[in-house]
């Protein structure tokens, strides 16, 4: 839980280097990206060796880059002031 809180204001290589530790002579790619109906996502794949590590990264409203994806936008209603 403390890795998602420290989360704001990082990059997501400082998030991928942190959370997956890759082998430095090795380092890690972007196996894939997109968007889906709740923002950007980004697959990591940490080579360390005997088998990848990989992570989903997710994008939220804010800008910050998260391991979870962001909660759906729902609808919201506001009172129009009548004059």
């Amino acid at each position: 839980m403390e890795k998602v809180m420290a989360s704001a204001g990082r990059s997501l290589r400082t998030m991928v280097e942190d959370w997956l530790a890759p082998d430095p002579t090795r380092g890690f790619r972007v196996s894939h990206y997109g968007r889906s109906t709740r923002g950007r996502y980004v697959c990591v794949v940490a080579d360390k060796g005997a088998e990848p590590m990989v992570m989903f990264f997710y994008r939220h409203r804010d800008g910050k880059w998260c391991v979870f994806p962001p909660e759906p936008q729902r609808p919201a209603m506001r009172l129009a002031e009548v004059s």
